[in-house]
């Protein structure tokens, strides 16, 4: 079991490095939430303090876990500090697989393999570790939490590591507040199985994992941080529903298989997987007369909780799969695999069993969960085999080539404005010497605090309090780098904004696309 482990381990590593070794993964511009995530950490080691001095939506634990690598940017610039902390991204993606298999190996191969399997090919696990993404840290830390909880299927027997399991839920939540969803499935199962000391010592870790790292910051800014991680996130105003089409198949993991476009063939494929794993999980307790061991228990209702949890909200994004991939490899690995076990005890007592659907169950089980992994890993490479630079499509001539341009014709030590943070990461003009520059690392983010869940695209221009930031920022600003989603992200709608950006600011000539200069500046 453990060569198993370690191969789908190694399984794991190369999806996810091979990934970044596609055009532009590795140090170019990929996505919006890296900039925000990663450029968070900047500016915390150069002396801005999130919620006091710029604002976030998500709580403070992906900042410090990015601050050593933040740290190094003052040696190899921002853009390599993005490609190594991407390169950690995808090791915490990979090491996710490893301890998977370690909190089942007690259960035999083929969970194992299931498990493991799972959690190495599963597409959003793999393509949201392909940056700086909340959700590989945070089903990091969650594993971290069941590992030091749960002592095989039951839970562990001494108090102090309970404690620490908790702590390392508490830290999860500090990084995504999802964890919460775990978080109370295990504490239900301590108070069913009428514990309350343990319940207790178990509530306390979370509650310090938590606020050991937040509470810090939260102090200094209470009210922004209670209207950015909180308030924000609970009332947000979206424009459109995402489609439930798209959301099965990014939470079905067919997101390789681009045929499967029918909501009503996804809705299948996912009816039939739910009914599989409770049809096994049903079956191996009448085959053994015993309810489902504590670690089943919790897998199936993690996975059924953070499903609906999906579901619920108006947006969903492709990344937020990669945190159900733990809960739906553990919810159909440990069903099936004790459902197995079941009919080979049932087989092994009956020298002539008279079932043979049953021999041949556990004859190829474990065959089949092989080939299983195999074409998920097979399709994956060949996905990633054809991506392109990341942004090409939607923002013309954004390529490193160009980047590098920006790079040229931006000083060093400019206040640089975006609406999306990685672009001046990318081009190593993230951070500004010049007084007055006001640091920004989530422009969207910070329309939904100021504004009560509002973007420039659902009516934050009304706010005054968004007005004055973005003017504030516009004033500070020598250079603005903008994204064709700028409207979506800044208050243009806001007269005084956009005739402020009208009136100061020109296209630098022979320059990037999106990129002006204030007027009577000479580009570097």
């Amino acid at each position: 079991m453990t060569a198993a482990i370690v191969m789908l381990t190694a399984l794991a590593v190369a999806l996810r490095f091979y990934q970044l070794s596609r055009p532009d993964y590795l140090i170019g511009v990929t996505e919006y939430d890296d900039g925000t995530d990663f450029g968070s950490a900047i500016l915390l080691i150069h002396g801005d303090l999130p919620y006091r001095d710029f604002i976030m939506v998500q709580p403070p634990g992906i900042t410090l876990l990015m601050a050593p690598v933040a740290l190094v940017t003052k040696g190899i610039g921002t853009a390599w500090g993005m490609g190594v902390a991407r390169i950690l991204t995808a090791l915490a993606g990979a090491a996710a697989v490893a301890m998977g298999g370690l909190l089942v190996r007690h259960r035999g191969l083929l969970a194992v393999i299931l498990t493991c399997g799972i959690l190495a090919v599963y597409p959003p696990a793999v393509q949201a570790a392909h940056t700086v993404l909340l959700e590989p840290w945070l089903v990091l830390f969650c594993l971290a939490g069941l590992l030091a909880v749960f002592d095989g299927d039951r839970l562990a027997s001494t108090r102090r590591r309970l404690v620490w399991g908790g702590v390392a839920f508490g830290f999860a939540g500090a990084i995504k507040v999802w964890a919460i969803l775990p978080v109370l499935v295990i504490l239900v199962l301590i108070l069913a199985a009428r514990q309350p000391r343990r319940a207790l010592a178990y509530a306390a870790g979370v509650v310090a994992g938590f606020a050991v790292p937040v509470l810090p910051f939260a102090a200094l800014a209470p009210g922004t941080f209670y209207r950015s991680v909180i308030v924000a996130q609970l009332v947000r105003v979206d424009t459109v529903r995402i489609p439930l089409g798209y959301r099965l198949h990014q939470m079905t993991g067919l997101t390789d298989f681009t045929g499967l476009t029918s909501t009503l063939v996804l809705s299948l494929i996912a009816l039939v997987i739910m009914v599989l794993v409770v049809a096994c999980s049903v079956a191996a307790s009448r085959l053994t007369g015993e309810r489902p061991p504590l670690l089943e228990q919790f897998a199936l209702a993690s996975a059924a909780l953070t499903i609906i949890a999906f579901l619920w909200p108006a947006d969903f994004y492709y990344h937020y799969a990669g945190f159900l991939a733990p809960f739906l490899a553990l919810a159909i690995a440990l069903p099936v695999a004790r459902f197995v076990d079941a009919l080979r005890a049932a087989r092994g007592s009956d020298p002539a069993p008279r079932r043979p659907a049953a021999r041949l169950v556990v004859r190829y089980a474990t065959l089949a969960a092989i080939v299983a992994v195999a074409a998920m890993g097979v399709a994956q490479f060949v996905f990633e085999s054809s991506l392109q630079p990341p942004l090409a499509p939607t923002t013309p001539g954004l390529t490193s080539d160009v980047v590098s341009a920006a790079s040229d014709v931006i000083p060093p030590g400019s206040c640089v404005l975006t609406d999306q943070a990685s672009y001046a990461i990318a081009a190593n003009r993230y951070v500004s010497s010049r007084p007055g520059c006001v640091p920004m690392a989530d422009g969207v983010g910070s329309d939904y605090s100021l504004s009560r869940g509002r973007s420039a695209a659902t009516g934050a221009q009304h706010v005054p309090a968004v007005r004055a930031l973005w003017m504030s920022a516009l004033r500070g600003a020598q250079y603005v780098w903008l994204s064709p989603l700028s409207y979506k992200r800044i208050p243009w709608a806001a007269r005084e904004i956009s005739v402020y950006f009208d009136q100061n600011f020109v296209p630098v000539p022979h320059g990037p696309f999106g990129l002006y200069m204030r007027k009577g500046q000479h580009p570097g």
